[in-house]
């Protein structure tokens, strides 16, 4: 498993990631939420109440921080994160 700690302009993230057989699972959690690859699932982090936004596509750090939101949790549509919204814009409105 990979830690790395991902500058953003309005803070730091945490960036986790593992190599699974296919595809990395990947993770970056910053704030009072995280970004998330298309392995987790919206609806339980919907159930939990995360703000957590789901990303596809991505096989790293970067590639997730560039991609667009595919999906958005309820609370995080509160915080203003919508559908299409960069990642990386995404993680700093959770900062």
């Amino acid at each position: 498993m990979l830690v790395e700690h991902i500058k953003l302009e309005k803070g730091s993230a945490l960036g986790l990631k593992m190599d699974m057989e296919n595809a990395p699972l990947l993770v970056i959690r910053a704030g009072c939420g995280f970004v998330m690859c298309g392995y987790l699932n919206m609806d339980v982090a919907n159930k939990l109440g995360d703000v957590a936004v789901r990303v596809t596509g991505v096989r790293t750090f970067e590639d997730v921080l560039n991609a667009k939101a595919q999906d958005v949790s309820e609370t995080a549509k509160k915080l203003g994160i919508t559908v299409g919204m960069p990642a990386r814009e995404a993680l700093n409105r959770m900062l």
